[in-house]
């Protein structure tokens, strides 16, 4: 892939960085109770909790809550976040290596649709590598629950631009969903869809 003029990135969490386990995550929800495990955690959904929650519409404890009233009985917040979380498998440690070797290059965004409970959880286990943290790998990290907007809708790559001051012809974003990365195009921003687990490493020569 030719990267020339290429100065910014903007990289995806769950997918391109984060290796995910939807099926171990619906599991570990109906081993505790949820009945409609694929009503849980479909994002296709808008005004579904979990989609509510990564929109930053209602608070982890909100979400919590309403787990509890799918269960309907009672379930600590621990157990919630132990299944919720268990969605979340790793970040290679080539992975942390390519975004430190890619930060002397570029200027490297996160953009993720993503939650309070998965973030928290992200920065104190995923990220922790050598003597780095999550902050370390980006110029600035830009989480939908902050932002109150989500991908695919355009706001979010506008938002990103204006706070930033990024030219989209300048920047390539790395997404796993092709309809992400359409509305990134829409708005002039090069793109790549990355594969589940992929090793896009490729994309740059970093020799």
């Amino acid at each position: 892939m030719e990267n020339k003029g290429i100065k910014n990135l903007l990289i995806d969490l769950g997918g391109v960085l984060i290796n995910l386990d939807r099926q171990r995550c619906m599991e570990n929800f109906r081993k505790l109770g949820v009945p409609n495990v694929d009503d849980l955690l479909d994002i296709r959904h808008p005004d579904g909790i979990l989609m509510q929650q990564e929109k930053g519409l209602i608070t982890a404890a909100e979400f919590r809550d309403g787990v509890r009233k799918m269960i309907g009985k009672a379930v600590s917040d621990g157990q919630i976040d132990a299944a919720w979380n268990s969605f979340l498998v790793d970040i290679p440690t080539q992975k942390l290596d390519l975004l430190l070797k890619l930060r002397e290059k570029y200027v490297v965004y996160l953009l993720s649709n993503t939650n309070p409970i998965h973030w928290e959880w992200a920065c104190a286990h995923l990220f922790p590598y050598r003597t780095f943290k999550a902050e370390d790998y980006f110029e600035k990290a830009f989480l939908s629950f902050e932002m109150k907007m989500a991908k695919p809708e355009p706001e979010i790559f506008q938002a990103v631009i204006a706070d930033t001051g990024i030219e989209p012809e300048e920047t390539l974003f790395i997404d796993d969903s092709e309809i992400n990365c359409q509305t990134a195009r829409n708005v002039g921003i090069s793109t790549y869809t990355a594969k589940a687990g992929e090793d896009w490493s490729h994309l740059f020569n970093l020799q």
